[in-house]
């Protein structure tokens, strides 16, 4: 088993925090991001794009050995 490091888990919980958001906008209809920061503010954009870049990261994490 890969040991994780604290980028690791940032990535991981920033992802979760995106799953959990878009399930919640497929079931409801709601955008928590959107609700907590603002529709498309400046705060709201950089949490999508961390959401985002730890996607990637987690693409590469889960592909090494």
């Amino acid at each position: 088993m890969v040991e994780k490091n604290s980028l690791d888990w940032l990535a991981l919980v920033l992802v979760i925090v995106g799953g959990l958001n878009w399930g919640l906008v497929g079931l409801f209809r709601f955008d928590l991001v959107a609700a907590i920061f603002g529709e498309m503010s400046a705060l709201a954009r950089i949490v999508y794009s961390l959401v985002g870049l730890a996607a990637l990261y987690m693409v590469y994490f889960a592909t090494k050995k």
